[in-house]
């Protein structure tokens, strides 16, 4: 059972830039498939990122793309989320996720394993 604990979060200015982090506590880690998603108030949770297993592919929903940068290091089993140009409509709760495939999904029900979320607040 893998455990994921995500990091990084906080308030930042429209503009900035956050970088979140999600720590793995099992090994296993490096071989899986991971991604970020998102949920702000009121609304379903969204894909934002995902990366294969030995991080040479990724897929970006479109609202963030050439913004969000997902990357990996399966050495320390910690996945990241580099966020540039932070907007308003960024602001959310932000959810790393694994699934024990080596290709990626943008699909929030292809995996298994969740962290606890970290709140990203963007201001005008």
């Amino acid at each position: 059972q893998v455990q994921l604990v995500e990091s990084g979060g906080g308030l930042v200015q429209a503009g900035g830039s956050l970088r979140l982090s999600c720590a793995a506590s099992d090994r296993t880690f490096s071989s899986y498939a991971v991604a970020w998603f998102r949920q702000a108030t009121g609304k379903e949770r969204d894909f934002v990122a995902a990366l294969t297993w030995n991080g040479r592919a990724t897929n970006y929903a479109d609202s963030v793309k050439d913004r969000f940068t997902i990357s990996r290091d399966n050495v320390k089993g910690t996945t990241y989320l580099q966020m540039n140009s932070l907007k308003p409509d960024d602001a959310a709760v932000y959810y790393c996720a694994a699934r024990s495939r080596t290709y990626l999904s943008t699909s929030s029900s292809e995996y298994a394993y969740w962290g606890q979320g970290t709140q990203v607040t963007v201001s005008s």
